[in-house]
């Protein structure tokens, strides 16, 4: 279950939490930021996501990718298939197909303000077996929001970077 090679959905006991909310300012145009986000999904994956990130399959708006993220210290990775949608310049939403949790739903959402971006994410995530379960979604939540943080990090260093009057020159 760790890795999200094994999904247990059996709906039994469903407790749902909060992801988020929490955001974080860009200094660059929405349309920037999204394009940051989306490309690796709708474009060629660049060969630094490689370990993070493969694309499956491609559709209109529309992906099925799998995410890595290093767990345990990095001794174990989990794997998580999702859906992603995207509705630029506004939203790019999750939701989770396989994974070490039933339930994750997420959204970025996108708000431009005098050239500024920010860029907000709030989701939910369910687990099944009540007590235990939730106990289990919160160790699972921890590393997750964890990872979309270092993801919002990275996002805004590269759009701020693409903003910039000398990144448009070259």
């Amino acid at each position: 279950m760790v890795t999200g090679r094994l999904t247990v959905d059996t709906g039994w006991g469903r407790r749902v939490r909060p992801l988020g909310p929490f955001s974080v300012e860009v200094a660059a145009p929405a349309g920037t930021v999204f394009d940051v986000i989306a490309a690796p999904y709708l474009g060629r994956t660049p060969q630094a996501m490689a370990g993070k990130l493969r694309v499956i399959e491609r559709g209109e708006g529309a992906v099925l990718a799998e995410h890595y993220t290093p767990v345990h210290g990095g001794r174990l990775t989990a794997t998580t298939l999702e859906t992603v949608t995207f509705d630029r310049p506004h939203r790019v939403c999750f939701r989770l197909v396989r994974g070490p949790v039933p339930h994750v739903a997420e959204e970025f959402t996108l708000t431009e303000r005098g050239g500024v971006t920010t860029l907000a994410y709030s989701g939910e995530l369910g687990t099944d077996f009540g007590i235990a379960g939730q106990w289990w979604g919160s160790q699972v939540a921890k590393a997750w929001e964890a990872a979309v943080r270092a993801s919002f990090a990275n996002i805004r260093a590269e759009a701020e970077r693409r903003a910039r009057p000398s990144a448009a020159s070259h």
